[in-house]
Formats: C-alpha cells, structure tokens, sequence
C-alpha cells in the first residue's frame, strides 16, 4: 500500500468510527445499513437466515441496520408473500429474533414500515382480493385512473396501521423506526404533485400534500416513547420517474420537511441516487446537506456510496467497482450529514464496515449481482 493509500484508510477509519446520536439513540459510528427489499421471508415471517444476515453485519462493525421494507397491517399495503410483515404473531415473533440477533451481536436496529400505495397491481399477494390504493387512485407517469382515491377511512386506516407497528417495534425491542416515505410508494404518492389531484385537505400545495404523511409521523410519535427515535425517509426522484421533484428550491423543500419536523421526526433519510451530486443550483450541499440546515434535524445520506456506477443497473445485471470514498468523508468533516447509508457494498461484503473501520480499504471488492440471489 502506497502512503497516500494508507493516509486515506486510517481517515476512512477515523471519520466514520465517531458515534452520533438519534434522540438519545447512540449509533456507535456513522456506517447505516441501507434498507434493500431481498424477499426471503415466505409468507411474510423473517425466518433465521434473515436473522442472521443483519446480525452478520452488525458483528462487522454497522453501527446502524435499517431493515429492508416491511409492510404495515392494511392490506392494500403490499404485493409479494416472500416480503416480510410487520404485522401478525408469527412475524412479529420472527421481527424479534431478528433484532435480539443484531443486539447480541453488538449493532442497533431499526425497521423500515412500508406501504406501497398504487404501486401494486390487482391479483397480487399477500392479499390478492385488496384494491390498490393511493390518493387518487392514479400510477406513476399515467394519467388513468387504476386504483382507489382513499377515502378518509382508508386513510386513518393506514395512519392506524403505521401507529401500530411502530408501537409494536418498541415492544418487542427494536431500537426506533423509519418510515418509508420515498421512491413513488404511497405516503411519497400524497408528496408529489404527480400522483396527488386531491382537492380536499390533503391536496394542493406543498403543505397540503404533506398532510397525510405528517399525521403519519405524529400518530407513530404518539404511539412510542418520547426517546423512541422516528426516522422519516424520502426522495427526490420515483421508480421510473427519476427526474421527479419534490421541490425545485430550497425554500419549497422546507415547506415539505417543516411539517414533518414539526410532528415529531427526529431524523431524515435523505434517498439520492448519487450522493455527491448537489442538489440545488449555487450549493455544494446534496440533498441530506440541505435537510439538515433546513431542519436542524440528524440525517443520513445514501446513494451509491463507496462505488461507481448507479445502484439501479445493479438490479439488470450490471456490477460495479471499488469507489473513493474521499468526497464522502470531506462532507462529514464538515458536518454536512451525520450518518451514511451503504447499500450494494454491504450486501456484496458483510464485513464491508469492519474493513473500513479497521483501515482495510484495499480489502474492499466490487459489487456484483450475485449477492442479490442469496442471504450470505
């Protein structure tokens, strides 16, 4: 290894060993576990292979796992039967053994609640007679209506929904939540203006398309303890509407994120494609950089990090190298963010963290999609 090699492993090592805090929450450095769907829990129960796979990576040095999407009770919530539930004794009994296996193996865990709005499509599981739902009832990118305007019961249904497994995460020992509000699935189809034309309430402006996730956040923040953290996710972008926009501006993103802040979000999850790109004109700042001046909340950037290539190619096929991880880590020296999500890299390596942590970037290998057809 060259001296600048060894340079850059021991800052690696150095910056990302520091821990922070999530109301009270300490992760014991700032390596976050990516949330990455891999559907390997038949009929909805994480059996202990899934068990086993976070609790690898926690015992390599994550300092935060946040677990694939789970759907919340309501029915309309998903579309597989191999994605796991966070509803129901039997999964909730496999959720348990999951998070004991990461605490034993010295990590902190969070689950990602899910509901996937108008994303599904008639017929499919788990609950193959559930209509899709959305507020108004329209798909990414189409304008015909395919699914269901939720009424009002529908929509304190799911609210309920996501109050109750969020209680029950506390109780069965999970370390906080975060709420899956990003890439087109339902509470992000009431965000954007391109699937939300609902004139009452919860349509409109900004504000108003916030509603609905905002009384989310307030209903799971009531449902737990004041120190239980609350993790709010979301994105810019859509599955196959990669230009989507919540906000052109700063000032218009603030609108979006004050409400949600204001209810009792204590973290964002900022979901980028590329975390180094900025994400408005006359800032270096990406998207996580402005959530935490916007907000003065904690957040946690993601985005391809510690390789090159988009993540999405991933998923047809395509591998990617061994990245710097020198732009990431100026950014946390200047407190841009506090924490980094690691998608690919953690699911190609397991021990991806204890090799950053311990100076071993040469160690690191690239991604291929292999990974994707196993639990390793």
């Amino acid at each position: 290894m060259t001296v600048a090699a060894s340079e850059a492993a021991s800052r690696a090592a150095e910056i990302l060993s520091r821990p922070t805090s999530i109301n009270g929450l300490t992760v014991p450095n700032r390596i976050v576990m990516a949330p990455m769907t891999r559907m390997f829990s038949p009929g909805g129960v994480p059996g202990e292979d899934v068990a086993s796979y976070y609790a690898r990576r926690a015992a390599a040095g994550v300092g935060l796992i946040v677990t694939e999407g789970t759907y919340v009770g309501h029915d309309s919530a998903g579309q597989s039967d191999r994605v796991p539930r966070f509803h129901g004794a039997e999964q909730l009994a496999g959720w348990t053994k999951v998070a004991d296996a990461v605490h034993a193996a010295g990590g902190t865990i969070v689950p990602q609640l899910w509901h996937i709005g108008m994303v599904r499509r008639p017929g499919e599981p788990p609950f193959a007679d559930a209509p899709a739902v959305g507020p108004s009832g329209l798909r990414i990118g189409a304008d015909e209506v395919t699914g269901r305007a939720m009424t009002q019961q529908d929509l304190d249904d799911v609210i309920g929904a996501f109050a109750e497994a969020a209680a029950a995460a506390e109780r069965i020992g999970f370390d906080g939540v975060e709420l899956h509000g990003a890439h087109g699935y339902l509470i992000d189809q009431f965000l954007w203006e391109g699937t939300n034309r609902r004139t009452d309430a919860y349509g409109g402006d900004p504000v108003a398309r916030t509603r609905f996730a905002a009384e989310i956040v307030a209903a799971v923040r009531a449902a737990v303890s004041p120190d239980f953290p609350v993790i709010f996710r979301y994105s810019q972008w859509k599955q196959d509407a990669y230009d989507a926009r919540l906000a052109e501006t700063p000032e218009e993103l603030e609108a979006v994120l004050a409400p949600l802040a204001a209810a009792g979000a204590d973290a964002f999850h900022a979901s980028t494609r590329r975390y180094w790109l900025p994400e408005f004109e006359g800032s270096d700042l990406n998207l996580a950089g402005w959530t935490k001046k916007l907000t003065g909340r904690p957040t946690i950037t993601v985005g391809s990090v510690g390789l090159n290539g988009d993540f999405h190619k991933a998923f047809q096929g395509e591998g990617a190298e061994v990245g710097s991880l020198d732009n990431l880590l100026d950014r946390l020296e200047r407190d841009e963010f506090d924490l980094v999500a690691v998608g690919r890299a953690l699911l190609q390596d397991p021990q991806w963290a204890q090799k950053v942590l311990t100076g071993r970037l040469a160690d690191l290998a690239p991604y291929d999609p292999a990974a994707l057809k196993s639990l390793s």
